[in-house]
């Protein structure tokens, strides 16, 4: 009988509603949004937006769930689960999806049979991103 992987999951991070963060967040595991954030969230674990999120940010984590409005691209190898509440506007790279009903989502979306290929997709993406991101900002 295989052995069953059991996940934690207690919340590491919380960014609750009303909370605006301008910058880069790296969590090293499970994290909820309820509020705004501007930079990127990386996660070692699972991510749930929650549906009055708000985020301009490229998303990274082991599974993603979006309730609210998502801003970028979202890079989750296990899954990636969105939401009747949730607008995605970007690129979502993952192994397995699952869209509900009323969603909105204005980008591509990539779905991979293996780990290898999701990790070449995502360097391809990251890559692309960088060639596209703006030499010089206003100040």
């Amino acid at each position: 009988m295989p052995e069953k992987i059991l996940e934690n999951l207690s919340i590491n991070t919380i960014i609750g509603a009303g909370t605006r963060i301008d910058g880069d967040v790296v969590s090293p595991g499970f994290t909820r949004i309820d509020g705004a954030l501007k930079g990127d969230l990386t996660v070692q674990g699972r991510v749930v937006i929650g549906e009055n999120a708000r985020l301009r940010s490229n998303v990274s984590g082991t599974a993603v769930t979006v309730g609210g409005v998502v801003l970028g691209d979202i890079l989750a190898h296990d899954r990636v689960i969105v939401l009747s509440s949730a607008v995605v506007l970007g690129t979502i790279i993952t192994c397995r999806i699952q869209i509900d009903e009323g969603s909105i989502i204005h980008g591509r979306v990539i779905t991979c049979a293996t780990r290898e290929e999701w990790e070449r997709r995502c360097a391809e993406q990251r890559d692309a991103r960088s060639i596209n991101a703006p030499i010089f900002r206003r100040t």
